[in-house]
């Protein structure tokens, strides 16, 4: 889609999960090139992946030309040093971006069909964050026009998302599109991931 940036957080050093994550295998692939396929699908000109720990070890497995891979050296001081370091390569870049869809490496259960709609939503919404509902919480992936880069490219701590989200409540909306918003935390969070994908194969 024209003028949209999709970003993908793949920073984190998976402590919970005491590998990285990012390399574990979904199917024939990699959790995070589970991910990029679907950024990809969305954005084939736009897509910025951050990574910090195990950078050097991810891109030994993971490389697409479709992917630009940018590395966030601050990334042990909390998710919101991902979030300022996409948007700060976004600013630097040449093209004209109107709003950028951030995502988490770690959700490979959210479909394309989600994620299109999201930018549907954001298409008859353009001064709107749209985000997605969680039970107690509204989060990413969501889709933040580029009004808010700024501010989000000042962003500070482990706030992340969600608390910017809550901070800007009144100028946030959601859909109720249905989708399945699982993080991948932990060994036992994958077990059970995989085990459901094996059942649904099988039924």
């Amino acid at each position: 889609m024209r003028n949209l940036a999709v970003l993908v957080l793949a920073a984190g050093a998976s402590s919970r999960m005491q590998t990285p994550k990012q390399l574990l295998k979904i199917g024939n692939q990699t959790l995070l090139e589970h991910v990029l396929e679907k950024a990809i699908a969305i954005s084939s000109v736009n897509v910025i992946c951050v990574l910090g720990a195990n950078a050097e070890l991810i891109q030994e497995h993971i490389s697409s030309k479709k992917v630009t891979f940018i590395i966030n050296k601050n990334y042990s001081k909390g998710l919101s040093t991902s979030i300022v370091c996409g948007i700060t390569s976004l600013q630097k870049k040449d093209e004209v971006v109107e709003r950028v869809l951030i995502l988490l490496a770690d959700q490979p259960a959210i479909n394309v069909e989600y994620l299109k709609n999201l930018l549907h939503f954001s298409d008859k919404n353009p001064t709107k964050i749209v985000a997605s509902k969680y039970p107690k919480n509204l989060g990413v992936p969501a889709v933040f026009p580029k009004e808010f880069f700024h501010e989000l490219a000042t962003l500070e701590g482990d706030s992340g998302a969600k608390e910017f989200l809550q901070q800007h409540k009144e100028q946030v909306i959601f859909t109720d599109f249905n989708a399945i918003l699982i993080d991948l935390d932990t060994k036992d969070d994958y077990e059970k991931y995989i085990k459901h994908l094996k059942t649904n194969q099988s039924s």
